[in-house]
């Protein structure tokens, strides 16, 4: 066994880090601040690695154990920090930080969509059932995006997509078979009330701030709403 007055601090960071993976609901913040304490007795864990096992100490089989538990939670805190705990997308932060990566290279096309008065699906039918239509609705955004762009909840009922290197049209038509797809069918989780969203689109040359696209999009967005809602505007 590892000596767990030798590694009293790692052991500690390590119940810290495996508390914090094992909670849900936390801010994306927390999570990056977890990975960062796991990171700095990561980076410890492996100086004593080294110096242990060149005075032989200690069996590099044991140190590579602790040492490979550390790297797994260490990508389940990374995980956390990036994704939404409800649906699995991509968080805010994660999206503008991959938008911006995107837009250093590529054209972008950016996709904001919001769930048509989605409000009033929580008044009348409760939170509950509103988690399961938003977790409904990224089920059909996924099945009709089929692998292309990345999706991401940047609010309560608003997604983003991004769709790195596709044209206004082409992205147009995607968002228009994405409205349909959530338009055309009853959701099972709520079939006695039509759920809709509107959509925003628009497309970014390269170097492009994403902040800029992002306010571009809103606009749009703004149009489709004010224009009756259940329908996209670019």
């Amino acid at each position: 066994m590892v000596d767990t007055d030798l590694f009293e601090a790692e052991m500690a960071a390590l119940a810290q880090a495996q508390a914090v993976v094992a909670t849900s609901g936390l801010e994306a913040g927390q999570y990056r601040q977890a990975l960062e304490e796991l990171v700095q007795h990561y980076h410890r864990l492996m100086r004593q690695t080294h110096r242990l096992i060149r005075h032989g100490d200690r069996s590099e089989a044991e140190l590579n154990a602790v040492n490979a538990k550390l790297q797994r939670l260490s990508a389940e805190l990374d995980y956390k920090a990036r994704h939404d705990n409800l649906t699995g997308t991509l968080n805010r932060g994660a999206v503008f930080d991959q938008a911006q990566r995107y837009l250093r290279n590529v054209p972008l096309s950016v996709v904001i969509l919001d769930i048509d008065f989605f409000k009033r699906i929580n008044d009348t039918f409760g939170h509950p059932t509103g988690d399961a239509v938003i977790c409904e609705l990224v089920e059909r955004l996924s099945a009709t995006l089929a692998g292309r762009g990345e999706i991401g909840r940047v609010g309560g009922e608003e997604f983003t997509i991004l769709l790195p290197d596709t044209a206004l049209q082409a992205s147009v038509a995607i968002a228009e078979s994405i409205r349909q797809r959530i338009a055309g069918q009853a959701f099972s989780c709520l079939p006695s009330h039509r759920v809709t969203a509107s959509f925003g689109v628009s497309w970014n040359a390269p170097g492009t701030d994403f902040e800029v696209a992002y306010s571009h999009t809103d606009a749009a967005l703004y149009r489709a709403k004010s224009q009756g809602r259940n329908r996209v505007a670019f």
